[in-house]
C-alpha cells in the first residue's frame, strides 16, 4: 500500500488542468473497514491536505454519528475521492472531479483492500461511476439505497449547498439517515 500511496501523493497526471496545482488528498490503510468514495477536494481541503475539512465533512461525520479520531483512523475509514485534487472554481460551486483519478487509481487501491465492509458512494460523481447499470437520478438512488446494499450505501453530498435538497427530501434523516448510523456503528465494533 506505502509505495502506491507514495506514486499517488507525486501524481501529477493532470496538473495542467488543476488552477491550484497538484495535491491528491486520499487517506488509506489495507485494513480499513469502510471506504468513503466522496468527489473531490475543495479548496479548505487543499489547503489543509485534510480530507472532508469543512462544512461538509462536519455534515457527514453527523450523519455517521462518529467523531473526528474515528473519521480519520485509517484503519477503519479510508477515504478516496473521485478526484484527488482540488479541481476549481466552476459557475456554481467547485467543478466536477478530475476523470482520471478514478480511472488511474481506484481500481488499484480497492485491489489493496481486503476488509471493506461497506462502501459510501457519496454523490452523483461517485454513484454513476460506480453504480453503472443504475440509470436513475441521486434521489432515486438515495431512495432506494437498500438495492445497493451490502456492498454500497448511496449518499447525496452533505454540501451546505444541499439543503434545499435536504428540506425536499425529509426522509432522508428520518428513515436513511437511522439505518447509515446503523450500519456504520456494527462495523466499526468488530
Amino acid at each position: 500500500m506505502k509505495p502506491l500511496l507514495n506514486e499517488i501523493k507525486s501524481c501529477t497526471i493532470c496538473k495542467d488542468n488543476l488552477p491550484l496545482g497538484p495535491n491528491p488528498v486520499v487517506t488509506v490503510h489495507s485494513n480499513a473497514k469502510i471506504v468513503i468514495v466522496g468527489q473531490a477536494p475543495g479548496i479548505k481541503v487543499h489547503q489543509t491536505s485534510i480530507p472532508w475539512n469543512d462544512a461538509s465533512g462536519k455534515e457527514l461525520r453527523r450523519w455517521l454519528q462518529i467523531d473526528e479520531s474515528l473519521f480519520y483512523d485509517e484503519k477503519q475509514i479510508a477515504i478516496i475521492p473521485m478526484g484527488f485534487c482540488y479541481p476549481g472554481k466552476g459557475k456554481s460551486g467547485d467543478l466536477p472531479p478530475r476523470p482520471e483519478c478514478a480511472l488511474h487509481w481506484h481500481k488499484p487501491l480497492f485491489d489493496l483492500l481486503s476488509n471493506v465492509e461497506l462502501i459510501l458512494l457519496i454523490g452523483q460523481y461517485a454513484q454513476n461511476y460506480y453504480l453503472k447499470d443504475s440509470k436513475k437520478t441521486l434521489t432515486e438512488n438515495v431512495k432506494n439505497y437498500q438495492n445497493f446494499l451490502p456492498r454500497y450505501f448511496v449518499l447525496p453530498h452533505p454540501s451546505p449547498r444541499n439543503r434545499i435538497w435536504m428540506k425536499k427530501n425529509f426522509w432522508f434523516e428520518e428513515e436513511v439517515i437511522p439505518v447509515l448510523r446503523e450500519k456504520i456503528s456494527t462495523i466499526l465494533k468488530k
